[in-house]
């Protein structure tokens, strides 16, 4: 019935029969079974009340919850009835009723399950009672330095979560799960809800506000929300007030930041002594201008952070509210590169009808400016521009010759040239639950969630980006709006030993997306304005003017999901869910698609058979099996025929766009689709003091999608469609544990380590309609690549495989020699059937490390991580180790120990292919918590801490963590930003 609505009335509709089943329920809670009524409060160590603590007759099917104030009412039936008050985080009590008529308890907090509450997918659970794999990170351990973004705050916390960040301050960091899934880039990323609200950005949400953060890993636990899932799910809860207390909190930080490592490049009095030593000299005379110019240094600077956090809340009998504002700075190591962000949060929840109807209203955000610099064109130019000359010539002028294409001077690329970033996020969150019976409760979430995205770009009269054309300018102004409804049942039923947990939802989701314009122009009178009016140019000429190609697109997403977990005796464990997902995105024949999963757990501690082994506090075995699909990068076109401009032409003096077909349609189209069978050990031993997890994984992708694929134009417009057809295979191992190495009333320390191995296969890439035997990538242009490509995506092969030339040495004259497909060598470029498989970019392992230590009021921490067994392709000393280019341009020091006759030698082979793997001395931290006698002050907290300290590696570029996802993975091609040690100073006060 509920589904004919959806479909036939609409959204709207349907909404309005789910509250009317809501106010339709009885208004008691009583049980005409029970005679005798006993009431009660419940109350916490600092004497206040909590809410929602489950109060029930031992082994009987009664039971109660007390309200905002921690008041309860049950009825019992006998004097010797045990009433049972249990609430996550605290004690369970039990306490005989007798002949009492008022109870009131006070629940002391559980220090061995704080933490353990895990953030699910439409509710959340104990940790010992989850059957997924679920790893779950407080604020007290996440990382500690100048953190932009909340990836940060998990890098090498969550096994198999690998996550990789330049210093550049407007980026984002790649997160890659498990492994690599996909061949589409941009489609590897994790989804994520906040606070519930599902693909919420993250950019909303300041670090410091973050409570936890929950990482589904398997499809057993991210089935649930289906199509978008198959990267993993990550849940993200702020902090709230609670009622009965009021919280003044502000914390800041002050950084300062340096580039962490350098190429090391000749000065000019070097690069004069290597010409002399193989009797050349520079190219032109104004080429040498007696100077010693380091360019990195001329483009770098100490970059500094700031960041300040202030957070008030409030909570009364009936209602919580809050309000934080977070301000972060950041400015970049490059030059003029900086972010600037503001957030601004607001909460309000309120409780009316005797806790029967909870309303939430949650307000977020964000607004950042960003300045940027072009990226490609500096790095190359900061490293091989001649060291010889000056920045400046003596009239003023920059140092540079415009008629060298590519060859330009890095401090003008800077000066010259402006890059503005604007985002605005705004997100808009209503939740409603209505109590309708005592075990049923309904849901409404509703969001409202608008990103704009602006871009002012300036070259003036003097950038050598824009030479000839009297200034360009470039603007441009976007915004993608999702909508979305989230309408479910939660029934939960305790019947003596067994525990029944249903949930039954509907999902709708509207995301509108590149709606917005932009537009370029040139020849400007003068540069006073920049960016700021376009009509001001003077376009002559057909190049003069364009426009950015934008297609606005309307994607909708439309949802029913469901999910049962049972267990017996808190021993025995079971859940199954199954979501059945609609998409406008996807081929007309392949709309809809189903996820289900299935999982178990029994807790082997629980068994009778366990009580001689007091090591053991905890032990449990998980298995379950899902499946999730994976659908980002697709708007509303991707399946369809499309048209679009396919070049412009003058005709009788105006522009004319050429329309034709761009797309060719697919209507059997779908999501990529992700199984994943994953057993799991959690135990606890010795009383706590050691606690972890194994698991072991196998997933399994298929439906991968390529847009390559070749077609017959017979039957096709265009000779490569978009199609479903590849399979990817990721299985490994996992391991965390945690433990307490000494803990004394003065002095702890504990000890976290994870560790993850990962094996990645490409199992197929054709079926009987689409065929491709390999597709090569890693054509990025450029010297050092000599047009050829440098990895391989084939059959049996890992992504990120290398197939490169096998380099042989240097012959008699000093030239490298490489080995040919036959075996034979030669001092020349050798065929592209001469490739050979060399390595790849995925590592064997990743792991982190983390100590803490504590002694009186003092807090010591560090943290190590890294990779082991991954390659790299350094493809930034290949392009700069070209003897015979020295006249032109800079050389890295490598280069001194090479022939000057050596043509080959910036050739790509497996010469520049080098061990990836590092160890990290990511952060170290002291702290000290100051005691105050102040009743205004609750805790006092001073801290110094230090970021990338230093980094073990055999490694010759910049920095070995290079991104591992996409199409190109472990390729450092000179546009990496340089990463950054940081020290910085701070404070966290609590009112």
């Amino acid at each position: 019935m509920i589904y004919s609505i959806l479909l036939r009335k609409g959204k709207k509709q349907f909404l309005l029969f789910l509250w009317f089943l809501a106010f339709l329920a009885p208004g008691t809670y009583a049980s005409s079974l029970a005679d005798k009524p006993v009431k009660g409060n419940v109350k916490d160590e600092k004497n206040a009340g909590i809410p929602g603590v489950n109060v029930r007759i031992k082994g009987q099917n009664v039971a109660a919850t007390t309200d905002a104030s921690g008041n309860f009412v049950i009825k019992t039936k006998s004097e010797n009835d045990v009433l049972v008050f249990s609430f996550v985080g605290y004690t369970t009590k039990e306490i005989t009723v007798g002949n009492q008529s008022e109870i009131n308890v006070t629940l002391e907090v559980d220090v061995k399950q704080l933490g353990e509450v895990v953030v699910t997918g439409y509710g959340s659970s104990s940790k010992k009672t989850i059957t997924g794999s679920v790893s779950s990170i407080t604020a007290a351990n996440f990382n500690v330095g100048a953190i932009a973004s909340p990836g940060q705050l998990l890098q090498g916390k969550v096994p198999g979560l690998n996550i990789s960040r330049s210093g550049d301050p407007n980026s984002e960091p790649s997160v890659i799960l498990r492994g690599p899934s996909t061949l589409r880039s941009g489609a590897q990323e994790p989804f994520y809800v906040i606070d519930g609200v599902p693909g919420a950005s993250i950019s909303l949400v300041a670090p410091a506000d973050i409570e936890s953060i929950d990482v589904l890993r398997d499809a057993s636990s991210t089935a649930i929300y289906g199509s978008r899932a198959a990267n993993g799910v990550i849940m993200i809860t702020t902090k709230k007030s609670k009622s009965g207390e009021s919280r003044l909190e502000y914390s800041t930080y002050a950084a300062v930041e340096n580039v962490s490592n350098k190429i090391n490049m000749l000065s000019g009095d070097q690069l004069r002594q290597y010409l002399k030593d193989n009797g050349q000299s520079l190219t032109a005379a104004n080429n040498d201008a007696g100077a010693n110019t380091n360019w990195q240094d001329e483009v770098q600077r100490t970059g500094y952070s700031q960041n300040h956090n202030l957070s008030y809340g409030g909570g009364s009998t009936n209602s919580t509210y809050g309000v934080s504002l977070n301000y972060f700075n950041n400015k970049g190591i490059i030059k003029t590169t900086s972010l600037d962000r503001m957030i601004i949060k607001a909460y309000i929840n309120s409780r009316f009808f005797n806790d029967r109807l909870k309303l939430s209203l949650n307000v977020t955000n964000s607004n950042s400016n960003g300045n940027d610099v072009f990226q490609s064109e500096l790095f190359g130019n900061m490293l091989t521009y001649l060291p010889t000359v000056n920045v400046f010539r003596p009239d003023g002028s920059y140092t540079e010759d415009p008629t060298r294409g590519g060859y330009l001077n890095p401090v003008s690329i800077i000066n010259n040239n402006t890059y503005e970033k604007k985002r605005n996020d705004l997100l808009l969150s209503g939740i409603a639950e209505v109590n309708i019976l005592k075990d049923l409760k309904y849901t409404l979430s509703i969001s409202s969630q608008k990103n704009e995205f602006k871009e002012n770009i300036y070259m003036n009269n003097l950038s050598n980006l824009a030479l000839g054309l009297n200034g360009k300018a470039q603007r441009s102004v976007y915004e993608n709006t999702q909508n979305v409804i989230e309408s479910y049942f939660n029934y939960d039923k305790y019947i003596g030993n067994h525990t029944l947990k249903l949930l039954a939802g509907y999902s709708w989701q509207e995301n509108r997306g590149n709606d917005g314009f932009g537009a370029s122009t040139r020849n400007f009178y003068n540069d006073a304005l920049s960016f700021n009016n376009l009509y001001l140019g003077n376009p002559k000429v057909l190049a003069d003017v364009s426009f950015l190609d934008k297609s606005i697109s309307t994607l909708r997403l439309i949802s029913f999901y469901g999910r049962v977990n049972y267990s017996y005796d808190n021993k025995y464990l079971f859940q199954a869910s199954l979501r059945k997902d609609g998409s406008s995105a996807f081929g007309a024949n392949q709309r809809w698609g189903y996820f289900p999963s299935f999982s178990a757990g029994w807790r082997i501690s629980q068994e009778d058979f366990m009580k001689n082994l007091p090591a053991i506090s905890e032990l449990k075995l998980r298995a379950g099996y899902g499946v999730s699909g994976n659908s980002a990068g697709f708007d509303a076109f991707t399946s369809i025929l499309r048209y679009g401009s396919v070049g412009k032409y003058y005709s009788n003096g105006d522009v004319v766009n050429a329309i034709g077909v761009v797309q060719n349609p697919n209507e059997d189209l779908k999501w990529e689709s992700t199984s994943t069978t994953n057993i799991g050990l959690d135990f606890s031993l010795f009383n706590s003091r050691i606690n972890g997890t194994i698991d072991y994984y196998i997933k399994n992708t298929s439906d991968l999608i390529w847009d390559q694929y070749p077609v017959s134009t017979t039957v096709y417009f265009l000779p490569t469609i978009t199609a479903n057809v590849g399979k990817i295979q990721n299985k490994g191992i996992e391991l965390t544990l945690d433990a307490s190495v000494v803990k004394k009333s003065d002095f702890s320390w504990n000890v976290a380590l994870n560790l993850a191995h990962n094996d990645n296969k490409v199992v197929s890439l054709s079926n009987d309609k689409f065929k491709v035997n390999s597709i090569q990538t890693a054509f990025l242009g450029g010297k050092g690549q000599s047009g050829n490509w440098s990895q391989i995506v084939q059959e049996g092969y890992p992504l990120g495989t290398f197939n490169l030339w096998h380099y042989m040495g240097k012959n008699e004259n000093g030239v490298s020699t490489y080995q040919k497909a036959d075996g034979t060598v030669v001092a020349s470029q050798p065929l592209t059937s001469d490739y050979t498989i060399a390595g790849n970019a995925q590592p064997d392992l990743i792991y982190g490390l983390n100590n803490t230590f504590r002694y009186k009021n003092f807090d010591f921490n560090f943290f190590v991580r890294g990779t082991v067994g991954n390659k790299i392709l350094n493809m930034t000393l290949a392009a700069l180790n070209s003897p015979a280019d020295a006249k032109n341009q800079n050389i890295p020091a490598f280069t001194l120990g090479e022939s000057f006759k050596d043509i080959n030698a910036y050739l790509t082979s497996d010469r520049y292919l080098e061990n990836g793997s590092y160890l990290r001395l990511d952060n170290a931290t002291l702290g000290y918590s100051v005691k105050t006698n102040a009743n205004s002050i609750k805790k006092l907290r001073f801290y110094v801490s230090a970021t990338n300290l230093f980094v073990i590696t055999g490694y010759r570029g910049i920095d070995p963590e290079i991104n591992i996802g996409g199409l190109t993975p472990g390729i450092d091609n000179r546009n990496f930003y340089p990463k950054t040690r940081s020290f910085l100073i701070g404070a966290n006060i609590l009112f």
